[in-house]
């Protein structure tokens, strides 16, 4: 019996080994492995992840974001406390030299235990300190509150820095907030952008929201941005060039369509690279294409869930490796443009009026194919967006990161 059992059990095992190291199911167990656990395990932390877990740890997250922010604040105001100490030598007006670029500082009173406003400018101002390149760089602040002496962090920087303010008792009153909060804010940003120009006759200026912290590589990166990808002609002209995009909107399933191609060209390489590995183990290149279009789909899937904002943050280790899209619509945290774009915009907005739904983000994303413009965004973004409560919208009572 045992000896005519035998060849029986030989051939189930060897049917057995030959389900298993079938490629169906080795692909079909390594998807079932990958994303239901791995990646389960690995990104459920990851706030940008599909895999993160929002009611495990989004509350918990917010409320250390606005601990560290708060910290950040009060560090900003010692730095302040301290620069006020040094002895400082001013410059003789006539001794300056056109600015090559000016940081304005778009700035309203906000809930004063996070001083928003001292951590941007702290930022801005250690930074320069410290860059080589940057003796044609200064720091304009543009002060928009509807009362400005209610504005106290801004004129206490007035010690430090130039300050201008759209407001008071010269220069008449805002409109009813009531009745348009988006037009103010519209014509809040024209001023500072309009003063900037006349008091400065900047080569570039930079339009920054006083919750817009800089990355520490910010002049770094934007020095080989401005000399060496914008030089190029296609690039020199651009209505504005955009250095903050939200990361919750930064995936690749998403509307805006360029971003396709990238994600189809990390599937081609992925899957190049994967499949190469398979078959240098399993050591029979036979029927290669199948494979290849699996790894393709599988690199294109994990790189998704897993999140595309942590792809971009590999782009920090050299400002070369930084990209320069076509620019996306939302948000306007921080913004470049060329003395003579910013010439162009304010004339645009001159043409509009803002509203609900058609904010100044809005506004000049409609001017490009009004008006055949370009304009470009920078990934990774080059600042971090600290401002969890909005002065425009209102006051979040609880807010979040998501």
């Amino acid at each position: 019996i045992t000896t005519s059992v035998s060849p029986f059990l030989v051939l189930l095992k060897s049917k057995r080994r030959s389900r298993y190291s079938s490629p169906a199911f080795q692909f079909l167990t390594l998807t079932v492995v990958t994303f239901g656990l791995v990646l389960p395990l690995a990104c459920h932390r990851l706030l940008y992840s599909y895999y993160f877990l929002k009611s495990w740890y989004l509350d918990a997250f917010s409320q250390d974001f606005l601990q560290r922010s708060q910290a950040a604040g009060e560090a900003a105001v010692r730095y302040f406390e301290e620069l006020a100490r040094e002895e400082h030598q001013e410059v003789d007006p006539m001794d300056r030299k056109r600015p090559w670029l000016v940081v304005t500082i778009v700035t309203v009173k906000r809930k004063e235990e996070y001083h928003y406003l001292l951590q941007v400018a702290s930022r801005f101002h250690r930074l320069l300190q410290k860059c080589n390149h940057c003796d044609r760089h200064e720091i304009h602040l543009c002060n928009v509150q509807e009362v400005p002496e209610e504005h106290t962090e801004a004129r206490v920087l007035g010690k430090f820095f130039p300050l201008t303010e759209m407001y008071g008792e010269a220069k008449g009153r805002p409109l009813d907030m009531a009745d348009n909060r988006f037009e103010k804010e519209k014509q809040d940003y024209q001023y500072c952008l309009s003063t900037t120009l006349s008091a400065f006759n900047p080569e570039h200026v930079l339009l920054v929201e006083d919750d817009a912290v800089p990355m520490e590589d910010f002049f770094e990166v934007l020095q080989h941005l401005l000399t060496q990808r914008f030089s190029k002609p296609y690039l020199r002209d651009a209505l504005y060039l955009k250095l903050y995009h939200p990361e919750r909107l930064q995936r690749y399933i998403n509307p805006e369509p360029m971003r396709i191609l990238e994600w189809i060209g990390f599937g081609l390489l992925g899957g190049s690279l994967l499949t190469a590995l398979y078959f240098s183990v399993r050591g029979c290149p036979a029927g290669w294409w199948p494979v290849f279009l699996f790894f393709m789909v599988y690199a294109m899937v994990f790189v998704e869930l897993v999140g595309r904002h942590y792809l971009l943050e590999l782009r920090r280790v050299s400002p070369q490796l930084y990209n320069v899209v076509p620019v996306t619509e939302c948000c306007t945290p921080a913004m470049l443009f060329s003395a003579s774009s910013a010439t162009r915009v304010l004339h645009y907005l001159d043409t509009v009026q803002c509203r609900p739904g058609f904010a100044k983000d809005m506004a000049l994303y409609s001017f490009l194919k009004q008006k055949n413009e370009q304009a470009f965004v920078v990934e990774p973004n080059l600042i971090t967006h600290v401002g969890l409560f909005s002065t425009l919208r209102g006051i979040v009572l609880e807010p979040k990161l998501l």
